[in-house]
C-alpha cells in the first residue's frame, strides 16, 4: 500500500533534512523534515503533554503500533542515554516533533535523538505545526496516518495520499501486546522471600525495578502463558503489566486471570493490566477520544479525596458503569474526565490502577503503591 505512494518503505540512511509528510485520515496533510531513518510507516497519531522523557516514551512498549506527537515544541536536547530505556529499543512507529535538537548537551548522552532513531529504522517529522495537529487530535480523536518521505523529493498527489490513508489497517485490531511481550519467562532475583509471577504485556523495565527494589523477586512471563503453568512456579502474587492496544484483542489474558482469580492470590493490574482485570470479572472498555498519554494526569484517591500528579500512557478505560453488577470498586478517578483510574475487589486481595507507579519519568507521587503491593502480599503470606 505504501509503496504505491512512490515511497520506500522502512528504508533507512536517508539524508538529514529530506522533505517527508504526514497525512491524517481526515485528509489533513503536514509537511516537514525528515529524521531518523527514512522511508514510510502507518499507524495510530497520538500524542504526549510531557515536557520530558521523550527517551521513556518511545522505548515504553505501550506505543506499539502508534505514531507518537511530542507536543513540547523542542525535543532531543538532552539526548539519548540507555539508562533511561524502558524496554530494549524504540517501540514507537513513528516520531513527530516541533523542532528537533541536533546538538545535544548533557553529560550522560550517548548519541543524538536523530543518530538514535536511525539506526533503530524510525522515521521522523519535525518543523510541522504540533500544536495545530494536538488540537486536531483533540477534537476529533486519535486518527490514523502515514509518516513518510518522498522518492527522490518526488511529493505524491494529494489525492493519491489521501486515497492511501484512507486504507490503512487499525493497528488496534492487532494483539499488540503480544508482539512486545517476552517469548519466555526470564528470572529477575533480588534475593528475597517473595516470589511475583508478571504476565509480560509489554511491561515497563521501571515496573520491573520497582519490585526488585522492594526485595521482590520477579517471574516475567509470556502474556499467553496458561495459568496452571503460572501456579506451577508457586508465586506469592500476580503482576499483570501495562501494554498497547485495545485490552479485548487478548481474550485468552481474559480467560487466564480468571483463573487465577479463584486462587485468591494477590493481583495487581497496571494501565492494561487494569483494564484486563475489569474484564475478567465482566466490566466493561472503550476506546478513549484522545488517551491519556503525559506526566502530568491527575488522579483522586476514592478514599481521601487526595489528589496525585501521575504519568499515564493508555487510549482505552474502563466503562464506570460496567462496574456496577462486579465485585469491584472505583479507588481512583482522573480529575480530568472523571474515568476510572484505579479498581479494587472488595473482599479479595485484586486491585489495579490505570495510571503508571514506577513513575518513569515521573512524577513519583504514587511510587507508594509498590508499597502497598508488598504490604498485601506480606499479610496474605501470613494468613496462611
Amino acid at each position: 500500500m505504501l509503496r504505491d505512494l512512490g515511497l520506500k518503505v522502512g528504508s533507512e540512511g536517508e539524508k538529514r533534512g529530506k522533505e517527508t509528510l504526514l497525512a491524517l485520515a481526515d485528509g489533513t496533510i503536514f509537511y516537514g523534515n525528515g529524521f531518523g531513518a527514512g522511508g514510510a510507516v502507518a499507524g495510530e497519531v497520538v500524542f504526549n503533554t510531557g515536557m520530558v522523557g521523550y527517551v521513556e516514551s518511545i522505548t515504553d512498549p505501550s506505543y506499539n503500533g502508534q505514531i507518537l506527537t511530542q507536543t513540547y515544541p523542542l525535543i532531543g536536547n538532552y539526548g539519548v542515554c540507555p539508562d533511561s530505556f524502558e524496554s530494549d529499543g524504540p517501540k514507537i512507529t513513528g516520531c513527530v516533533t516541533h523542532e528537533l535538537c541536533r546538538q545535544p548537551s548533557h553529560w550522560s548522552s550517548k548519541l543524538s535523538l536523530d543518530e538514535w532513531l536511525t539506526d533503530n529504522g524510525i522515521p521522523g517529522i519535525e518543523g510541522i505545526d504540533t500544536r495545530m495537529l494536538t488540537k486536531k487530535l483533540r477534537t476529533h480523536g486519535t486518527m490514523l496516518g502515514i509518516l513518510s518521505v518522498y522518492e527522490n523529493g518526488d511529493k505524491p498527489s494529494t489525492e493519491k495520499i489521501i486515497r492511501e490513508v484512507k486504507r490503512i489497517p487499525d493497528p488496534n485490531k492487532r494483539d499488540l501486546a503480544r508482539e512486545v511481550s517476552t517469548e519466555k519467562t526470564i528470572i529477575h532475583d533480588a534475593h528475597g522471600k517473595y516470589n511475583v509471577a508478571l504476565i509480560d504485556c509489554g511491561v515497563k523495565r521501571s515496573i520491573i525495578t520497582n519490585l526488585l527494589d522492594r526485595g521482590i523477586n520477579v517471574l516475567q512471563m509470556p502474556i499467553d502463558i496458561p495459568a496452571d503453568q503460572i501456579l506451577s512456579e508457586k508465586p506469592d502474587a500476580v503482576v499483570i503489566s501495562n501494554g498497547p492496544g485495545d485490552p479485548k484483542m487478548v481474550p485468552y489474558l481474559i480467560e487466564t486471570v480468571k483463573s487465577l482469580t479463584e486462587v485468591k492470590l494477590p493481583i495487581l493490574g497496571i494501565c492494561l493490566g487494569c483494564q484486563i482485570l475489569a474484564l475478567a470479572f465482566g466490566a466493561d472498555t472503550f476506546k478513549l477520544k484522545f488517551g491519556h498519554r503525559g506526566q502530568n494526569h491527575t488522579v483522586m484517591d476514592m478514599a481521601s479525596s487526595r489528589c496525585y500528579i501521575t504519568s499515564q500512557n493508555h487510549g482505552y478505560a474502563i466503562d464506570q458503569q460496567s462496574l456496577t453488577n462486579t465485585p469491584l470498586e472505583v479507588t481512583f478517578l482522573n480529575v480530568n474526565d472523571r474515568t476510572v483510574a484505579g479498581i479494587r475487589h472488595k473482599t479479595l486481595p485484586f486491585f489495579a490502577v490505570q495510571f503508571h507507579p514506577e513513575a518513569s519519568p515521573g512524577p513519583t507521587d504514587t511510587k507508594y503503591y509498590f508499597d502497598d503491593f508488598l504490604t498485601v502480599i506480606e499479610r496474605h503470606k501470613a494468613r496462611k
